[in-house]
């Protein structure tokens, strides 16, 4: 298994730099240290869905004896369609969200989850985290979740800036390209899932 392969597809959906417009729009009334606070829960929440889902979602699906090619298929659709979204620059996983009551701590619920991280996500983690064999690989996905997490803190606390540099027209084309290479890897795992499935599908490729 290429174990890089789970860190690109966890960028592509994490993808906070599609969130910022979010972010800062549920954060204009905040002061500096509620919106730093909101920042660190949000990446902590990333972390912790990552981790979780690489660590425990493999039991989760065999206690409902739910098949791993079943769930590749699943998954990789999920994904197909987080990445149609994305390529009409709209972010991965997102919905209509309700702009948030005041007061409200909406780090955990919208921005990490579903804007950030969500059904594809923990799916994407649990059929990747299937094909490890040593301890060491699911500590990888796990640094992987640190990686995502210190991503989603360095573009949420640059959101200023980082709007301001790109522009909407910037963050529009960055959403599309990371849609691309998200449908790219849907594809792939679709293909993986079909395959066991239905094996007649790789003897016909063989053809």
């Amino acid at each position: 298994m290429d174990i890089f392969k789970p860190l690109v597809a966890l960028l592509a959906m994490v993808n906070p730099i599609g969130v910022i417009p979010f972010f800062i729009a549920f954060t204009q009334e905040f002061d500096r240290t509620q919106r730093k606070q909101t920042i660190r829960i949000a990446a902590f929440t990333c972390f912790a869905v990552v981790s979780l889902s690489a660590l425990l979602g493999l039991r989760i699906i065999e206690f409902f004896s739910i098949s791993i090619a079943s769930f590749q298929v699943g998954g990789g659709t999920l994904l197909l369609i987080n990445a149609l979204s994305m390529l009409n620059a709209k972010p991965a996983e997102g919905g209509t969200v309700s702009a948030p009551d005041a007061g409200a701590n909406i780090a955990v619920v919208p921005l990490a989850i579903p804007l950030l991280t969500g059904p594809a996500t923990i799916s994407t983690m649990v059929i990747y985290a299937q094909k490890t064999q040593h301890w060491w690989q699911q500590a990888v996905f796990v640094g992987y979740g640190l990686v995502v997490a210190g991503f989603v803190w360095l573009c949420f606390s640059a959101a200023g800036r980082i709007a301001k540099v790109l522009g909407s027209t910037g963050i529009n084309i960055m959403t599309r390209l990371m849609g691309l290479i998200l449908a790219a890897l849907a594809v792939e795992l679709l293909a993986s899932g079909l395959i066991d499935l239905f094996p007649i599908l790789g003897s016909a490729k063989l053809k």
